[in-house]
């Protein structure tokens, strides 16, 4: 009967470090899994080439290398509440207009009241989605630079900068 007692003993230590084990190595390779999707899972968001490219081209004008620089005129900070499901939520920005002529200047600073109201209604109708990543600026920037240039009769915006842009 004694020799019962001492077969078992070791069975059971045998077992506990068994599971050890498997505990053990488990963790490890949970653990590997994360930092692989970590390192190598998570690419960096690209915007979409035609996007991109649309950007680029809208508004410059024919001739004029990329280089070249218009007059600016510089818009000052606004900020409108955006909509969104669960949160009250606003952007706040700063944009500059570079137009194509001087006189494309002087009449978007005589029309000044009409081109903000045109920025106002457009941004405070995005969401929240829309405007916070890469791809939802840049659609906004064709969306401004397309406004203002109805607006504008004597000369066409040919690129808009965000200054300041912030989304909370």
């Amino acid at each position: 009967m004694a020799e019962k007692k001492d077969e078992a003993a070791p069975a059971k230590g045998g077992k506990k470090k068994l599971f050890m084990i498997i505990a053990i190595g488990s963790v490890l390779v949970i653990a590997s899994g994360v930092v692989a999707y970590l390192l190598l899972g998570q690419e960096e968001e690209k915007p979409m080439p035609n996007l991109v490219n649309e950007v680029s081209q809208v508004g410059a004008a024919k001739g004029e290398g990329p280089g070249t620089i218009g007059p600016m005129v510089e818009i000052e900070s606004f900020v409108i509440n955006i909509i969104d499901d669960k949160d009250s939520r606003y952007l706040k920005a700063a944009i500059t207009l570079e137009m194509d002529s001087p006189q494309a200047v002087a009449e978007v600073k005589e029309r000044m009241p009409q081109v903000r109201d045109a920025i106002l209604l457009l941004v405070g109708n995005k969401t929240y989605n829309e405007v916070r990543d890469l791809q939802g600026k840049l659609q906004l920037r064709i969306e401004l630079m397309n406004k203002i240039s109805e607006i504008v009769r004597g000369g066409k915006v040919r690129r808009i900068y965000f200054t300041d842009f912030v989304v909370q």
